[in-house]
Parts: structure tokens; C-alpha cells; sequence
């Protein structure tokens, strides 16, 4: 909130005897629309008597100010739903849960599908519109009768399970699901998605302390560690997935800890906009617990625990309280706290969480609400907000659309649910948008200096930078300069650019003695550098570089001669539409945008054709996550090619891409990637690795998979005969230590597979990257960055990975000539279309001929040799034009 958000509110009739002065300039700070600290909120968490009426008058305002910025003032809103509980088993021990229970207690370890649709058709037939997945966490893990359940049904897991349930569900009933399964990890998210408008989870708290104590309520539960939780938000943020989540009031944090349990969903909330709301549910007794002998959360602590939260959290996020755990006429005082939200009501199933608590008689709660001054409405398991793209699967927006209100977004209650098909989008589609644009791109430029939601696609840059501020100021990640104001330092010192640095450097000439121990250690044993040698290296300017680029160089000279190779090759971007959400990339575009395209299966088959024609051996196809691409789309691309074009290598889909088409298809990554090897497809590029630290990852992209799904992914891919490159973006959030261990984390898995046939290296293109031009990341590595990355790379991948390769289009002609004189035996292709780097700012055009490429390698001294994608001979071809102009 900024300051003067609100109207003042008085504090006339509140003497200083009944507040203390912790007191009162917390809730002037808040009534002043004031940011507020941990400390300040823990006080407010005390309030009670005048400082409460007076810290919920508050928070009722910051509520009706969201209602208002959303297009619906006065409006509190409800669910109604039907609670599945599919298994009331769980791994974990909390003791204050009644819903988990042992085999013995149950009739069977899981709902049939039977039991789950007649319960979802009920709802339906009382006019519910969700249908809520209860149950336990992961129960596979802990109990034999769970696994065995599922193995006998035909499920690797309970997630597999959920899944199938919730497509039966929407195919008929018309429920749309809402699931809460616990602890999910990244590619779990992807998986679910497309089944279930939202989904959720509750944080509970963030106190390590009430999960690492023996007695504590989370003791013995492997899921409810804080750390855990915390990730799971993240990546559901990062996903693109509508979450509730929430904290549990009085299961024994301290003050402090509640404070900090509500900063936490206020960091990720901003960070990802992904939280649609937050509950704040007040503990209550249950017999036959652990906790039976505790008390429940006194409604006035949880009443404070509700306004607080709405003040720090800020108009934007939703606010609910479950209305049953209270009685009808004290919902009011739920709704004076600045709730805007009840939840999930029910007309036919119990809370199964809190089974001695009876749901109100919706329109009982509708007049609790009129006589506060509010309309109660119902909405759909998501928010209005969150029932468009990217939050909405394309899979689901004929469900969602036959149960909502087109005006406000929230349900139609007249609707009645009716079972639709779930299914893949049909394999066709058309040429649209800006097709054109790989030739355009040199001629006209981007038609917009960024995509059109530039302020939401990345999450709030606010916290970004905040975070990254953080980071500096604890010396733990990140370089010192970023962003535009780095511009003038960065041009004196070569930085974003591949040009050497003036001659009048103060570099200094002599060596001193822990960079001439490093230099002699990587000429001696270049593979078995320590990591302190490794990142002294990385840092080396002046006569010492010039050391180290030679050691590199001599080192290529003795595993791949003197020939500098090249491939004759072509891009193919098959779209550019894509909300993934990567801070640094340039190319991707909402698909109304006036650069969005996306090409059809004959346009991509014909540019392969044309460039076999005129000497090609190779097309690298490559392409955004496109909401509507149907899994099958990436088998059915490279068929597409090969039936045009058998004998070109297909060299396709990065690691985002196969888990994309993973998720859609249904198979696991590695039955996937065989499908697509079965197409035809003949290697992968490494991509999508930029830098191989989750740390810098979630700063350097919101929705990317995660360092463990990239190194998965491509090790599945060499165990299944598909090699692939491998590569490094660097030069931007990262520093030189990031690239000493990504390059230990390359050598570790080409030591396991053997699969790599090449290291690329990629300098970050800063001009029209959204990370840049937020301020957040520098413009670029400099010039002795970028020479000592590639000698790096020469040494430390010796023995592993023989082949390294610069990329033209990103350092330039004299830029490729340093470092090929420095460790590098290969510059790429001719690519033909090089768009991504072009709409990031590369000034270095989009395609090379083979004579240019050749004078290249003359300028560095050096033969050319063209080779195939696996670095072997190319045979001789006759009928073709190789004069690529």
C-alpha cells in the first residue's frame, strides 16, 4: 500500500491508557496506508478491545478498495462445491488432524472412481460448480495398502490417480476441480494443470520450529516442512496456477513466527501474482488428537489475524475465513476483519476437515452478508482475475465458459453443470501473425519494444528487485550493476559488447601468485582444477588471460586440430507465443501481440526443403510453450520434415519443450522422447540450461523448469539415443562462481551419460530483454568475460566434451575471432533465421554464408571444414545451391 492510500481514521475515542504506544503508531502506520514491518504487524496481532475495532476498520477499507479495483465493489463472494475426499490416508502425522487415518478405518485406501462420480453428479444435480479433491498427502509412502491400491488400479501415483479423476469429473459431471493434494513438485504442476482451473494448499506456517521439535504438531511430517510448502507456492506461481493457501491459527506458533508465516505468502504473492487467496482459518479442538487438550484460537487473536493479514497482503489478494468455523452471527465480524471471501459451501457434503462444524444455509449466510452492507454472489473455483490466459488451461475454457457469468466473471448461477469433453487441441493449425518476421527482423525491426504485458507476465519486478537488492547487500549472489544505468560503465569496459577493451586498460602486468598456481594447475591438469582455481581463473584480465587462452588453445589444438567447423544448417521458430514468463527473453509474445506468429506443419516442412535444397544438413526447430499446441504437435512437426525431407537431421525441442509435451500427452518424459525419436527426430539442443542454479534460475525466469527437470530430461534423452548440445547463458544475474559449478554440473552428467557433442556458449543480449530493461540484470558480460568463459570452458570440459562453440550471432565476427583463438574449434551454423537473438537486440544479423563463415576461421589463422550436427564428415551431395546469399 502506498502512503495516503486510505481515508484517515480517528483515533479520538482511544486514550493513551488503553493502547501502548507499539500499539498506536502500528495502527496509525496502517491506518495511514503505511508499508508495516514484521515487528509492527506482530504488534497488531496483539490487538484487542478498541485497538481491534479500530486495526479491522482498517483492514475493511483495504478490502473494499480491492473490491473496487477489481470491478466489483460490495461484492463478497462464495463457492459452492462438493468435497471429494478421494483418500483419507497421508504420510504425514499432524496432530491436530482428524481427516487422516489408518487402512484399518477405512473401507478401501481410496474412493472409487464410482464413489467420486456419483458424488460429483449430486453436486451437480444441487447446482455445485466445484468439485473440491480432499485428501491425504502422497499415502504411498507410508502405507503398503495405498501403493498396492494403486498399482492394482493401473496408477504410478496418487497425482496420476487425481488427475484421472478430475478429467472423469469434467467429462461427466461439468465440475470443475479444484484440487488439494498436498505437497506437488514443479513438473506435478505441469501435469495438473490442465485438469483443474486452480488449485491449493495450505501453508499453515512457517515456524521450523513446530515441524523440527519432537511434541510439535508438525513433528513427523515429512511434507509440512516450512521449506517444502514455501517451494511449492513458488513453483505453482511460476507455473502459472491459480493457488489458494492460507495459515492455521493457534496450533502453537509464537507471535513473531505468525508475523513471519504472513510476510512469506506477501513475497510470493507479489512475486508471482499466482496466490488468488489467502485463509486465514483459526485452530479448533478436535477429540481423539494429540491436541485434545488444547484450546481453541480465541476469536478476537483470530479476528486480528485476519486483518493484519488483509493490510500486509494489500488490496489485490482475496482474504477468506471458513464461515463454519464460527457461529452465522459472528460471520459478521469475519467480514468487519476484511474478509472478501467464505470459500467453498457446500449444500450436500461435510468440511471434512472440520466434520463437527455444519456448513450455513447459503441464504443464511446471504443475509449475515446484506444486513453488513455486501451482496453475496457465487463464483467458480477460480477467481474472475485468474480465468484467462496464462492462468487458464485451453483444455478447460469450454467448461469454465458454460458455468460463468461473461460480465463479472463470476458463475452464472443459473448454469447448470453438464459433462463436456476434455481433450488435446485438434493437431491443425494455421500460419498466423507476423510469419514473416525471421526475414523482417533485419529489415523492420520488432514493431514493439516489448510484449504487451510486460508489467504482469514476469511477476511484480518490484520484488525482483528487491530481492535481487537483498541478495547484493548479503553478498551472496548477483553483480553489482544492473540494468540501464549500467549502460555508460558498461560501454567503457566492453560490457555487452564483444569488442575488445580500449588500449589504454590499467590491467595490470604482473601475475601474482595464486593466478600463476591456477594457470599452471590448468596447463597441468586442465580437468582437475579445484573450484577456487577454477574461479581465480574466471577472473584473469591482461597478460594473464592471454595465459589462459593460450593453455585453452593449445588444448584444442591436441584434441580437434586446427579446423574451425561449421554447419550448414536453419532455424526454424515454429511460434513465438509463449507465457513461461523468462525475464530475459525477448522473443516470446502474447499471440494478439504485433510481433506473435505462429507457422503451420506445410510452412515448417517447406522451409526444411528449402533449406536442404540449397545445402542444409541440419534444421534446429525450436518453438514458445503455446497454449494451444497439442501435445502431439512436437512428433507430428519433425514428421512433417522427414516426410518432406527424409534425409534432413532434425535437431529439436529443448528441455522445457519435451516436458511441455510430456505433460500433454501423458507419458512420462522418457515414453515421450521415444515417441518423438520414433518420428524421426535425431538429437536434441541443450538449451533452455541458461545458468544451472535454481538461485539465479527464479530470478532469471519465472516459469522455467527447475536445474533437477533440465538435468533429468536431458539424461533421459541420452539413455533413449538422442545426443543433444549443451549450453550456458551467461553474463547477466549470474556471477563467475555460477559458471565454474554450471560447468562442474556439465561434466557431471556427460561423466554419467556421455551423450553431449558440444558445449555452446551464449552471452546474454541485453537491449530489448525484459530483465534489462526492468533494471534488474547488466547489459552483458565484457570482453574479457566472454574470452575467459570460453577458455574456461575448454579447460574444465577436457576429456569430456571435445567440441566448444562461440555463437556469431551474439558476439560478432571479432568477438568469435578472440575466443577461437582462445579454446574454440567451432562457430555454429549458417541458421538462415536467427530470430531470438535478433529481437533481443543482436546487432550481428540472422544469417552467415559458408564464405563468411570461412573467412571467419581465416581470420583466426584457420582452415574451415563444414561437418553434421554430431560433428562427422558430410557427405557429398549433388543438386544443391551452397551459396547461401
Amino acid at each position: 500500500m502506498g502512503s495516503g492510500a486510505f481515508p484517515p481514521l480517528g483515533f479520538g475515542d482511544v486514550t493513551t491508557n488503553e493502547l501502548s504506544t507499539a500499539m498506536r503508531r502500528a495502527l496509525k502506520r496502517a491506518d495511514d496506508g503505511k508499508t508495516l514491518d514484521p515487528a509492527e504487524v506482530e504488534v497488531l496481532l496483539t490487538a484487542s478491545g478498541t485497538a481491534l475495532t479500530a486495526l479491522m476498520a482498517t483492514a475493511a477499507r483495504v478490502r473494499d478498495q480491492g473490491l473496487a479495483d477489481a470491478g466489483r465493489p460490495g461484492i463478497i463472494t462464495y463457492s459452492k462445491k462438493v468435497f471429494i475426499p478421494l483418500t483419507r490416508l497421508c504420510q504425514d502425522r499432524c496432530h491436530y488432524c482428524t481427516f487422516a487415518t489408518t487402512p484399518g478405518r477405512v473401507h478401501a485406501p481410496y474412493l472409487s472412481p464410482d464413489e467420486v462420480l456419483e458424488i460429483a453428479r449430486q453436486g451437480a444435480a444441487l447446482g455445485c460448480k466445484e468439485a473440491l479433491f480432499t485428501l491425504g498427502d502422497a499415502p504411498e509412502k507410508r502405507w503398503d495398502a495405498a501403493r498396492v491400491w494403486l498399482e492394482e488400479a493401473g496408477y504410478d501415483s496418487t497425482l496420476d490417480y487425481v488427475r484421472a479423476m478430475s478429467i472423469r469429473v469434467l467429462e461427466e459431471t461439468g465440475l470443475l476441480p479444484h484440487l488439494n493434494p498436498g505437497v506437488m513438485s514443479w513438473q506435478d504442476l505441469q501435469r495438473l494443470k490442465p485438469v483443474a482451473p486452480s488449485m491449493g494448499m495450505m501453508l499453515e506456517t512457517t515456524s521450523r520450529r513446530l515441524f523440527e521439535e519432537k511434541g510439535q504438531p508438525h513433528y513427523g511430517s515429512p511434507d509440512k516442512d516450512p521449506a517444502i510448502r514455501l517451494r511449492v507456492l513458488e513453483d505453482a506461481g511460476r507455473s502459472n496456477v491459480p493457488f489458494t493457501t492460507g495459515l492455521l491459527i493457534g496450533i502453537g506458533e509464537n507471535l513473531t513466527e505468525r508475523s513471519e508465516s504472513i510476510f512469506a505468502l506477501r513475497k510470493i504473492a507479489r512475486q508471482y501474482n499466482g496466490i488468488q487467496e489467502v485463509i486465514i482459518q483459526g485452530f479448533r479442538v478436535k477429540p481423539d488428537t494429540a491436541m485434545r487438550n488444547d484450546a481453541d484460537v480465541p476469536l478476537d487473536e483470530w479476528l486480528a489475524a485476519i486483518a493484519a493479514t488483509r493490510i500486509v497482503l494489500g488490496p489485490r489478494v482475496r482474504v477468506q475465513a471458513p464461515p463454519n468455523l464460527v457461529d452465522l452471527a459472528e460471520c459478521r465480524a469475519l467480514l468487519d476483519a476484511g474478509v472478501d471471501d467464505f470459500g467453498g459451501v457446500s449444500p450436500l457434503t461435510p468440511d471434512h476437515v472440520n466434520p463437527e462444524r455444519p456448513w450455513p444455509q447459503i441464504d443464511d449466510l446471504a443475509k449475515v452478508t446484506a444486513d453488513a452492507g455486501f451482496v453475496l454472489r457465487e463464483r467458480l473455483t477460480a477467481h474472475p482475475e485468474y480465468l484467462r490466459e496464462p492462468w487458464l488451461d485451453p483444455r478447460l475454457i469450454s467448461h469454465v465458459e458454460a458455468l460463468i457469468d461473461p460480465e463479472t466473471g463470476l458463475a452464472n448461477e443459473d448454469a447448470k453443470p453438464v459433462g463436456l469433453p476434455w481433450q488435446e487441441p485438434d493437431g491443425g493449425w494455421d500460419s498466423v501473425g507476423r510469419t514473416d518476421l525471421h526475414t523482417a527482423i533485419d529489415t523492420e525491426g520488432r514493431r514493439t519494444e516489448t510484449r504487451s504485458d510486460f508489467d504482469a507476465a514476469y511477476g511484480d519486478w518490484d520484488v525482483i528487485r528487491e530481492d535481487v537488492a537483498a541478495r547484493r547487500a548479503a553478498g551472496t549472489s548477483l553483480p553489482l550493476t544492473a540494468g540501464r544505468d549500467a549502460a555508460a560503465s558498461a560501454t567503457e569496459s566492453g560490457s555487452g559488447d564483444a569488442s575488445p577493451p580500449p588500449h589504454h586498460s590499467s590491467a595490470p602486468i604482473r601475475i601474482d601468485a595464486d593466478v600463476k598456481a591456477a594457470l599452471a594447475a590448468a596447463a597441468d591438469n586442465p580437468a582437475g582444477l579445484s573450484d577456487a582455481q577454477a574461479l581465480t581463473l574466471m577472473t584473469v584480465t591482461g597478460p594473464a588471460l592471454d595465459h589462459l587462452a593460450k593453455i585453452a588453445d593449445d588444448l584444442r589444438k591436441e584434441v580437434v586440430g586446427d579446423d574451425v567447423t561449421y554447419v550448414v544448417n536453419r532455424n526454424i521458430n515454429f511460434t513465438n507465443v509463449c507465457y513461461t514468463g523468462c525475464r530475459f527473453c525477448a522473443f516470446a509474445q502474447r499471440r494478439t501481440d504485433a510481433d506473435a506468429y505462429s507457422l503451420s506443419m506445410d510452412e515448417v516442412a517447406q522451409r526444411a526443403e528449402e533449406a536442404w535444397v540449397i545445402g542444409a544438413s541440419e534444421v534446429c526447430m525450436q518453438g514458445g510453450i503455446h497454449p494451444d499446441l497439442p501435445g502431439t504437435a512436437y512428433a507430428d512437426l519433425v514428421r512433417a520434415i522427414k516426410d518432406r525431407v527424409p534425409q534432413m537431421h532434425v535437431h529439436a525441442y529443448s528441455p522445457m519443450e519435451i516436458v511441455n509435451g510430456s505433460v500433454r500427452t501423458g507419458l512420462s518424459i522418457e515414453e515421450f522422447l521415444i515417441s518423438v525419436k520414433d518420428a524421426g527426430l535425431d538429437s536434441i539442443p541443450g538449451t533452455a540450461a541458461e545458468i544451472l542454479d535454481d538461485d539465479v534460475r527464479w530470478i532469471l525466469t519465472k516459469g522455467k523448469l527447475p536445474t533437477a527437470s533440465w538435468i533429468e530430461v536431458i539424461s533421459t534423452a541420452h539413455k533413449v539415443g538422442l545426443p543433444s548440445s549443451s549450453t550456458m547463458m551467461y553474463g547477466h544475474v549470474d556471477e563467475p562462481r555460477h559458471w565454474v559449478q554450471h560447468l562442474r554440473t556439465i561434466a557431471e552428467v556427460q561423466d554419467q551419460t556421455g551423450g553431449f557433442t558440444e558445449f555452446v556458449l551464449l552471452p546474454f543480449i541485453h537491449q530489448n530483454s525484459p530483465i534489462y530493461l526492468a533494471g534488474v540484470a547488466r547489459p552483458g558480460p565484457t570482453y574479457d568475460e566472454n574470452r575467459a568463459v570460453h577458455a574456461m570452458s575448454r579447460i574444465m570440459l577436457h576429456g569430456r566434451i571435445d567440441n566448444i562453440q562461440c555463437s556469431w550471432v551474439k558476439l560478432g565476427v571479432d568477438g568469435c575471432v578472440a575466443v577461437l583463438n582462445g579454446g574454440v574449434n567451432d562457430i555454429g551454423g549458417t541458421l538462415m533465421e536467427e530470430t531470438i537473438s535478433r529481437m533481443a537486440g543482436s546487432k550481428h544479423g540472422s544469417r552467415k554464408s559458408i564464405e563468411e563463415l570461412t573467412a571467419m576461421a581465416t581470420a583466426a589463422g584457420r582452415p574451415a571444414r563444414q561437418r553434421t550436427t554430431t560433428y562427422g564428415e558430410v557427405p557429398v551431395r549433388s543438386n544443391t545451391l551452397l551459396e547461401l546469399a
